[in-house]
Formats: C-alpha cells, sequence, structure tokens
C-alpha cells in the first residue's frame, strides 16, 4: 500500500508541475473601467497596450463599461481622433459592459472615478480589494478622470492629460506587485 500511495504522490506531483508552469504563464490581467467604454477606459486600454507592448511586459488590458448605451457603442469622435493623433486606430472599437468573468479574471480593476470603484465594489464584493480609482492607485491621490463625453476638445485633452500621467504610474506598480506576489 505503501508503494502505491507513492506512485501516486510522485504522479501528482508529475502532474501539478504543467499546471504549475501553466499557472505562471497567466499574464498580469488589467481591466479599466468607466460609464460607457467610449471615451476614456477606450483610451486608457489603448495607451496601455503600447506601453505593455513597448516595455515588453506580460500584461493583458481590456477596457469595460458600466452602462453601456447598445444604441451608442462606438468611440467619442474626439477620443477617436486624439488616439489617430498617436498613431491608433479605435475605429472598430465596440463599447462592451463589465460582467461577472471579468471580474473573477481580473487581477486589477482601475476605474477613472470614485464613484465607478463604489458601483463595481457593490455590485462584486470579491473585487473591492482589487479595485481602485487610477489616480489613487498610482498616485496615492484621489482624484477623478472626468467624463468628457459630449464635451469639447480641451476636455479630452485633459483626460487624455490625465491618462498619460497615471497609466505608466500604475503600470509599473501592478507589474512589481504581481512579481512581488509569485516570488519572481
Amino acid at each position: 500500500m505503501t508503494d502505491r500511495r507513492r506512485v501516486l504522490t510522485l504522479m501528482a506531483g508529475f502532474a501539478a508541475a504543467p499546471l504549475q508552469a501553466v499557472i505562471a504563464a497567466e499574464p498580469l490581467k488589467i481591466a479599466v473601467v468607466d460609464t460607457g467604454n467610449t471615451g476614456r477606459s477606450l483610451m486608457a486600454e489603448t495607451l496601455l497596450r503600447d506601453l505593455i507592448r513597448r516595455r515588453g511586459l506580460h500584461v493583458s488590458v481590456i477596457s469595460r463599461g458600466l452602462e453601456v448605451d447598445p444604441f451608442d457603442e462606438a468611440p467619442e469622435a474626439n477620443a477617436a481622433i486624439l488616439m489617430r493623433q498617436r498613431g491608433f486606430d479605435v475605429a472598430t472599437h465596440r463599447a462592451r459592459a463589465l460582467t461577472p468573468t471579468d471580474i473573477k479574471f481580473a487581477d486589477l480593476i482601475l476605474t477613472m472615478t470614485a464613484k465607478h470603484a463604489e458601483t463595481v465594489a457593490a455590485a462584486y464584493p470579491q473585487a473591492q480589494p482589487r479595485t481602485f480609482t487610477l489616480s489613487l492607485y498610482a498616485t496615492g491621490t484621489a482624484t477623478d478622470v472626468p467624463d468628457a463625453w459630449g464635451k469639447p476638445m480641451a476636455d479630452y485633452q485633459g483626460v487624455l492629460s490625465q491618462l498619460d500621467r497615471y497609466l505608466p504610474l500604475a503600470l509599473v506598480k501592478a507589474v512589481a506587485g504581481a512579481r512581488s506576489s509569485t516570488g519572481t
């Protein structure tokens, strides 16, 4: 009987090793959340993807909205213009609502406002420890990234300025946190 247990234990160890490798190979998963997923979160996702690519990081990012309008899913014109000026084509983006599956798999949820963070935490209490406003996570200071929807280009440029400041800081912190939690 002892030999059989030993064999089963050894086999279990071999079976667990590939699983651990798969788990270790999983990217850090970041969800960026705002209201409609047509402006702020879209720009944040686009800029984060570029930062991740340029830095060669093992990170995945999505953007989602809390109140997606199924009749208004296209990128906001001014957001698309600003992204195009930076060399990004977001024309095919369609707004997507935050889902329980997004919450389940996200390692970090970054919202544009304190109200968004409260809404996520209220709807998904298990996500509260992983949910922060972008500014608070990046700098330690809570400052909302305001909604520019329907406002002049200057408001969108203000949003973009905040994203340019917060996103690199948040990405560095998220990657450092992921490395320290895995022991690498």
